[in-house]
């Protein structure tokens, strides 16, 4: 789960670690920050979204006059701001980050994030930061440099003092480091996050360590731990497909083709979605239904799937394994029975009783054709999209 920059802050702020004076709109900027504007004083306005790029896209600007600070929460408010990382549509700004300028002696990029293939905690960190850290991870990998943290434990203070170096820390700034590596450990594993990203972690004049951007993504499977950021996430960032699934305790992710999935499982939804690939076709999505889905849960599927204007076929892809296929088969005709769908449905089951619930689709007399393998399945699937 994702957080808007500004709820990251306040994240940072609750562990001590320093942050920009700022103030969120959703209207009106504060008299307070106009009186400094009509003074020239410089700000930073920050669009919030759940993506990376504002600044390349407009969504974050450097103003110090009344007039072009109006100009800016009129034309992002209630807009969709469009980056490389959120095409074609974009997302809804409807908050914007209004923050102090700070004077930077020393820009850097720090990042916390789980590494599976270690099995480890990995802090990974820069000289080089700012927005082109990408280019220059990819280019030079000599300046991205990494500690791993084994699961249980804390950064050491030889880590942390191998980290200083490399970054060349200055000495004024090395204890605020220290502080700043030791605080946001913490929170990244009280918090249960899966990534925090500070781009840039700045040194200031003034000795401090302070993060001028951040982003924060939330383990998903903690959330039970932490309800108050469970109900902060806004919506608004995420297809509304989205949103009904969740609501439904379905896991969807619109995508772009026209092949519209309904699957058992998160790694056979990938598998399928492979396939149809590897077929010709484009996956409308990412739907995995559980390993325990109802009639009633099959029947919410189909909705969903169908409120997307360019599918025009669906796949379903089940293994009966906690529940028997003629179980299965009988919910899909239900579900469809119910939904009304018009368009055809190719369906693959293999489990226990596969052959009385194939039985059950044929003799259904609705536009349900049923595949003998995955293969079949993906490939009939393709030629209905493309009729």
């Amino acid at each position: 789960m994702n957080l808007h920059e500004y709820q990251s802050k306040e994240l940072l702020k609750s562990y001590r670690i320093d942050i920009p004076n700022g103030h969120v709109v959703k209207s009106e900027i504060p008299n307070s920050i106009k009186l400094l504007l009509e003074q020239n004083k410089t700000f930073v306005f920050k669009s919030q979204i759940h993506a990376g790029g504002r600044g390349r896209s407009g969504g974050v600007e450097l103003i110090n006059s009344l007039g072009d600070a109006e100009c800016f929460i009129s034309n992002q408010l209630g807009s969709r701001l469009v980056t490389y990382q959120n095409l074609p549509y974009g997302q809804p700004v409807n908050k914007i980050l209004i923050e102090e300028k700070i004077s930077i002696q020393k820009e850097l990029y720090f990042s916390i994030l789980i590494d599976r293939q270690s099995e480890s905690i990995i802090i990974l960190c820069s000289t080089q930061g700012g927005t082109e850290i990408e280019e220059t991870a990819k280019k030079n990998e000599n300046l991205i440099f990494k500690e791993f943290i084994n699961i249980g434990k804390i950064p050491t203070e030889k880590q942390i003092g191998s980290l200083s170096k490399k970054l060349m820390i200055p000495t004024q700034a090395n204890n605020a480091f220290n502080n700043f590596v030791v605080n946001i450990f913490k929170l990244f594993l009280e918090t249960d996050l899966s990534l925090v990203e500070i781009n840039p972690l700045i040194v200031t004049k003034e000795h401090k360590v302070v993060a001028l951007d951040c982003k924060i993504s939330l383990d998903d499977n903690a959330l039970f731990k932490h309800e108050d950021l469970k109900n902060s996430f806004d919506w608004s960032q995420v297809d509304e497909k989205e949103e009904e699934a969740h609501k439904a305790g379905l896991n969807y992710i619109a995508l772009e083709g026209s092949i519209g999935c309904m699957v058992n499982g998160a790694g056979l939804a990938m598998a399928t979605m492979d396939l149809i690939k590897h077929s010709g076709g484009l996956p409308a999505n990412f739907l995995d239904v559980g390993g325990g889905a109802s009639a009633e849960t099959v029947s919410k599927a189909f909705k969903i799937l169908l409120s997307d204007k360019n599918v025009r076929v669906v796949l379903v892809n089940i293994f009966g394994g906690i529940m028997r296929c003629d179980v299965i088969a009988e919910g899909i005709v239900s579900a469809v029975k119910d939904v009304g769908i018009k368009i055809p449905i190719v369906v693959r089951l293999e489990g226990t009783n596969v052959e009385i619930g194939k039985k059950i689709l044929d003799e259904s007399k609705l536009n349900i054709t049923s595949a003998d393998s995955l293969d079949d399945a993906a490939k009939q699937a393709v030629i209905f999209s493309k009729a």
